[in-house]
């Protein structure tokens, strides 16, 4: 009998051995960020050729950036310019959340992005009447996707800026692509921002992803630890992206209020939401850190497949917290 249970305990060791799991990662740098991407196969894989090349497309198609890009040349009044599925793809989800948002989600912000140093352009000094005029080129309602794919603009000033979206963009067709591949498990992340599927089979645990604690400026502390499966999560927050006026001293955060022109000196300190695809929730981290709080608790009431978590500080200075229930209940650790 203990002879019979060796023998069927070294079949099943053999059968487990036969088929291991590997952890396969790809670690690089692309967008202005870094990347790390966790795929889980029986065999070892190297996927870097593919993930250079999509990188690729997606640059010269909308990386402000890059001068000979789509969008670049779209900026620049080229009209002649048939734009390729991403653009379309981020068009429409730029469109979709624009509305969602009530214009706080804008793309045309190209020209105050550029005014406030965010941007590939020229910074400019800037005063209300500055601030005021260039306003005029900044609305996505003046702007039109033709039948042909090309772009009209109301203004040929009128500048894109889709990097509140296409770095979640890319995370998802880095997804289609895996999901192609057949891969079932995996971790995609760029510049924090990630999506998942399936479960890490290794550790037989859901993906875990950490959230910053916004208020730790130097070095990193995480605020938050969630478990994704089958979801995206895309964070913001202006406790990074910031700049100091040399002369002045004074503190210029990233996110622009595409409805005043001025970057958003907020009681909100960083967002995260999570959603079904990863430009989405990146738009909508974007959104939330330009609305008042209110204003995203609404569009998070009206819209049932997202969840978010918004760090904030009440009137008197405090710092609150706010999460929807579903939210709540992805935490693992706090």
């Amino acid at each position: 009998m203990k002879n019979s249970l060796r023998a069927i305990l070294l079949v099943l060791m053999v059968g487990c051995s036969s088929n291991p799991l590997i952890k396969n990662q790809t670690v690089g740098n692309a967008l202005g960020t870094t990347y790390s991407i966790i795929y889980i196969a029986d065999e070892t894989l190297d996927y870097q050729q593919e993930i250079d090349s999509l990188f690729q497309v997606l640059n010269q198609s909308m990386s402000t950036y890059i001068p000979t890009s789509d969008i670049s040349r779209i900026n620049n009044g080229d009209v002649s310019i048939s734009v390729d599925h991403m653009f379309k793809d981020v068009y429409k989800t730029s469109s979709e959340v624009y509305k969602a948002s009530n214009g706080y989600f804008d793309p045309t912000i190209g020209v105050l992005a550029n005014a406030w140093g965010f941007g590939p352009g020229a910074q400019l000094s800037l005063d209300s009447l500055r601030v005021d005029s260039l306003l005029a080129y900044v609305g996505w309602d003046k702007v039109n996707l033709n039948a042909d794919g090309t772009i009209s603009k109301q203004n040929p000033s009128i500048r894109f800026d889709f990097n509140a979206v296409a770095k979640g963009y890319a995370i998802d067709r880095l997804a289609v692509m895996l999901d192609n591949k057949g891969i079932e498990n995996y971790l995609v992340e760029v510049g924090g921002e990630v999506v998942t599927k399936g479960t890490n089979v290794i550790t037989a645990k859901t993906w875990s992803v950490g959230i910053d604690d916004p208020q730790v400026e130097i070095g990193r502390q995480l605020k938050l630890i969630v478990g994704l499966k089958n979801k995206a999560m895309a964070s913001s927050g202006n406790y990074r992206k910031f700049r100091i006026d040399p002369e002045t001293g004074q503190k210029y955060v990233h996110t622009i209020d595409p409805k005043t022109g001025y970057t958003k000196n907020a009681f909100v300190l960083a967002t995260s939401v999570v959603a079904d695809n990863c430009a989405e929730a990146d738009a909508y981290a974007t959104a939330f850190m330009a609305m008042d709080l209110e204003d995203s608790k609404a569009v998070l009431s009206q819209n049932k497949e997202l969840d978010a978590y918004i760090i904030y500080l009440d009137e008197s200075g405090a710092t609150k917290e706010f999460m929807t229930d579903g939210f709540e209940h992805m935490i693992i650790k706090s």
